[in-house]
C-alpha cells in the first residue's frame, strides 16, 4: 500500500484530471488551486482580483476536504500569468487577506502562462493536519 493518499474533492469540479491534494502522514500538498467554477470553467477572464478570490475559495475547500484550514498551511506558491507587477500585487493582496494573521512563507511568481485558457492566478499550498 502506498504511503501517498490521493484526495479528490466532491465539493469542487470533477472535470479536473488530477487529485486536488495528496496526504502523506499528516502532510497535505495541494494541487494548484485554480479559478474554476463548479462546471470547471475559468471565472472572470482578465480579472486578476476576481480570479484570486475564487482561487482562495477553492483552496479553502480543497484544504477542508483534506482535513486542514488556512491556519494549517506551512507554505504557498502564488502564480500570476502576467509580467505586470501590479497584477502580482493585486493577486497577492487577495491571498494575504485570506490568510489574515497567518503569514506563512510564500513565493509570488509572474509566469508566462497557466494551464487553463484565460487563467491568470493559481495558488498551491503545503499544510500539516492537526
Amino acid at each position: 500500500m502506498s504511503p501517498v493518499e490521493l484526495l479528490r474533492s466532491s465539493s469542487l469540479s470533477d472535470s479536473v484530471p488530477y487529485a486536488y491534494a495528496s496526504r502523506v502522514g499528516e502532510l497535505v500538498l495541494t494541487a494548484g488551486a485554480c479559478p474554476l467554477d463548479d462546471a470547471g470553467e475559468v471565472v472572470a477572464p482578465g480579472d486578476v482580483t476576481a480570479q484570486a478570490t475564487r482561487v482562495m475559495a477553492n483552496l479553502v475547500t480543497a484544504l477542508a476536504d483534506a482535513g486542514c484550514r488556512l491556519e494549517d498551511v506551512a507554505r504557498t506558491t502564488v502564480y500570476v500569468a502576467s509580467s505586470d507587477r501590479a497584477d502580482l500585487v493585486a493577486a497577492w493582496e487577495v491571498v494575504r487577506a485570506a490568510f489574515g494573521d497567518h503569514d506563512a512563507p510564500s513565493t509570488l511568481l509572474g509566469v508566462a502562462l497557466l494551464g487553463y485558457p484565460d487563467q491568470l492566478v493559481e495558488v498551491e499550498a503545503i499544510a500539516a493536519r492537526r
